[in-house]
Order: structure tokens, then C-alpha cells, then sequence
């Protein structure tokens, strides 16, 4: 059974639509207009091994910010829909991850409850197009809407590249683990019964 999940979502400030395979093979089609958040989009996707096609229209005559936030906000109602009734799924998800001078530690929860922290701080305000602002308020938009606990804790700092791409592919490696099945969970990883 693959897991798959496909959302439209139309407003004023932004025209998003999301198709996301969590049992692909790193496959991506991504189109924000905003060259940098498509490159850290395609390293979640490649890493997380997941297929996933992004296409956004927003007001970037604006700034960066509907397009980025919206867009983590369908991407995580994605997660949380592609997911299902999170039966036999491991639930919790950890990845150390380096890049370069970078290394950075991402653990999750899909138990239901959001709730999102991290400790990073950009040296720089930008990454190209894309203001450096901007990471925490993706990730806490994929973590609110995907009912998700995510913490990022940034144990080396570097530049502003290396710190976003190694918490994106963090996010996407902790992320496959914790929908990841285990023929040991028969139900769902809880003692309530339901998460």
C-alpha cells in the first residue's frame, strides 16, 4: 500500500499543489520561484527518499514569505494525511547529520501534539533569494499543520548554506525513519491506543 497524498490549496497570496509519495524513491518535480528553497525541497525529497512535486505560484512580488510559509504548511497537511492512521509506523524519527563544518541534530515526534524548536541562528539574512528567516518558519508551519513535535538543535555553526541544508536533509532523514514500519508494532506506538 503506498502512501500517497495530493493537496491543492488556493488563496490570495499563494496558489500551491503538493503530491507526495512517503514510499517513493527520491524523485522530485519542485517549482516555488524561489531558487534556493527549491534546491533544500529536492535534498528533502532525494534523502527522505521521497517522491514529491511542489508547484507554487505566490506573491513574490511581496517577499519570500506567503510562498515559503504556505508551502510548509500543504507540505506538512501532506505528511499528516500520507500517513495515515500511523499504524505500525515507528513514530519517532533522529538524524545527526554533517555538512561540511555544519552538524546539526533533528528528532520528531508524529504523535499528534505540535510543537516545534530550534536553536539555530543564521550568520546571514540571506541565501540567495531566500531570507534565512524564513527556515523557522517553514519548519514550524510543517510542524503545526503535520501535528508533529520537531526539535532542531545546531551543535557546530557555519555559514548560512551548509546550517539550512543540513537541517533540511535532518528533517528528511528523521522524518523516513519515523514512517518507517516495524513488524514488531501491531498497532500504533502508544499506550493510549490512538496517536
Amino acid at each position: 500500500m503506498e502512501r500517497i497524498c495530493e493537496i491543492v490549496r488556493n488563496t490570495k497570496e499563494t496558489q500551491i499543489s503538493v503530491r507526495l509519495n512517503l514510499d517513493g524513491s527520491g524523485q522530485y518535480q519542485i517549482q516555488t520561484g524561489i531558487g534556493f528553497f527549491d534546491h533544500m525541497l529536492e535534498g528533502f525529497a532525494r534523502h527522505g527518499l521521497f517522491d514529491l512535486e511542489i508547484k507554487v505560484s505566490g506573491d513574490l512580488h511581496v517577499d519570500c514569505h506567503h510562498t515559503i510559509e504556505d508551502t510548509g504548511i500543504v507540505l506538512g497537511q501532506a505528511i499528516r494525511e500520507a500517513v495515515g492512521d500511523k499504524k505500525g509506523i515507528r513514530r519517532y524519527g533522529s538524524k545527526l547529520l554533517p555538512m561540511d563544518e555544519v552538524l546539526v541534530l533533528c528528532a520528531l515526534d508524529l504523535g499528534g501534539r505540535p510543537y516545534y524548536r530550534s536553536d539555530a541562528v543564521f550568520p546571514s539574512e540571506r541565501i540567495g533569494s531566500m531570507d534565512t528567516e524564513m527556515v523557522r518558519e517553514f519548519f514550524y508551519a510543517v510542524s503545526y499543520s503535520a501535528a508533529m513535535n520537531l526539535h532542531f538543535k545546531m551543535l557546530e555553526n557555519g555559514n548560512s548554506h551548509h546550517m539550512a541544508e543540513g537541517m533540511f536533509k535532518a528533517f528528511a532523514k528523521a522524518l523516513d525513519e519515523a514512517v518507517s514500519f516495524d513488524t514488531r508494532i501491531t498497532d500504533v506506538l502508544s499506550t493510549k491506543g490512538i496517536i
